[in-house]
């Protein structure tokens, strides 16, 4: 693709608007976050203007976890947004919480600063690298969103979560727009 190419009409493009409908297909109507610099512009900040969405803003990434598995006992719905260095920061409340609780967590993490084309497991950053193989190690089902073709996986990967009481992670491989 050369620069002057409209990732939109090479199918190379995530589009925000798209994902907060898959989302709330799924029946989410809570979006708990810290603010997250790769989807920020595409979905944070539309969300911040859904009236049908409530945005919980939280100082750390593991007080989503508790916000999320109290508002499932409420049959509340939430999504966690956050960047993967706080994925990798609240891991001991995704596994007491999500794992070894088996707590419904719908996490949407941002691989900020992955290079395009590049699979996470590939990426030149550390921190990418390891984030596939955590949620093996720990059993968490993970999609790869990262054109508007993965986004149907969205709505899916969320229903499973609550119906089987799982953690799910959507890995957002680029940024939104």
């Amino acid at each position: 693709m050369n620069a002057t190419t409209n990732p939109a009409q090479t199918g190379d493009a995530l589009h925000g608007p798209a994902i907060i409908k898959a989302v709330k297909d799924a029946g989410v109507t809570y979006v708990l976050s810290v603010p997250d610099l790769h989807t920020a512009k595409g979905l944070l900040t539309p969300i911040t203007a859904d009236k049908d969405l409530t945005l919980i803003r939280t100082c750390k990434e593991d007080e989503c976890l508790g916000i999320a598995a109290g508002l499932s006992y409420g049959n509340k719905r939430a999504l966690i947004l956050i960047q993967y260095t706080g994925f990798l920061y609240a891991l001991n409340a995704i596994r007491g919480v999500g794992v070894e609780h088996k707590m419904p967590m719908a996490m949407m993490i941002g691989l900020l600063g992955k290079e395009p084309g590049v699979p996470p497991q590939q990426s030149k950053r550390y921190g990418l690298r390891i984030i596939e193989p955590i949620l093996d190690v720990m059993g968490i089902e993970r999609h790869y969103i990262d054109v508007d073709a993965d986004i149907p996986k969205v709505t899916a990967a969320i229903n499973k979560a609550y119906e089987i009481s799982q953690p799910v992670a959507l890995l957002i491989g680029r940024k939104p727009v």
